[in-house]
């Protein structure tokens, strides 16, 4: 019998260990749809995140907005209409005007300490005056109107929707419609 013996000095040549073109292929587009996944979970959560903000801050100053004007309301004895987007109370002796401005969105405050700009990024205001039986007061138009409607409100309503947007988001809308605030301390007859 005769046996094969191989030399100390030569070696088989190694398997190469690694991963064939294919298995790459397949790893790379596995990985490409997971990172698609992950990325857009990401982007939907930072725009969520950014819309929530953006509805947080609009019902924090609709909030403000209305717990002042309320407030002031309530306490006034008097009310002098501007114009249908602006009107002065007589709180405590003072004058408190609040204002819509079209022009910058925005709905202010001005009092003897100075104006508070209350909520802005508005997209319709309306202010609504009622007499002391309920019925709505239209006509702002003219000086005498204005007169007429100084006389004769008793209750005041606001009405406003404001709306932010971020470069990625779409907008946040958020309505308000007040309560009718009556002038509690303003004598009106019927």
């Amino acid at each position: 019998m005769t046996t094969i013996t191989r030399s100390p000095t030569r070696r088989e040549p190694r398997r190469r260990r690694g991963f064939t073109l294919t298995e790459v292929i397949v790893a790379a587009g596995l990985s490409s749809f997971i990172l698609a996944g992950v990325l857009s979970t990401f982007l939907f959560m930072g725009r969520s995140g950014a819309n929530m903000r953006n509805y947080n801050d609009m019902e924090a100053q609709a909030r403000r907005a209305l717990e002042l004007f309320a407030e002031d309301t309530r306490q006034a004895s008097s009310v002098n209409w501007t114009s249908d987007t602006s009107l002065t109370l007589v709180v405590n002796f003072a004058n408190v005007t609040y204002t819509y401005n079209a022009g910058t969105a925005s709905f202010s405050r001005t009092s003897t300490v100075g104006t508070t700009t209350l909520l802005t990024g508005i997209t319709d205001f309306n202010f609504l005056a009622y007499t002391i039986t309920g019925t709505p007061i239209t006509d702002f138009s003219t000086a005498a109107a204005r007169v007429t409607a100084n006389n004769t409100t008793k209750q005041v309503q606001l009405s406003l929707s404001a709306a932010r947007s971020t470069a990625t988001v779409t907008n946040a809308t958020n309505v308000v419609l007040s309560a009718r605030y009556v002038l509690r301390n303003k004598r009106v007859t019927a």
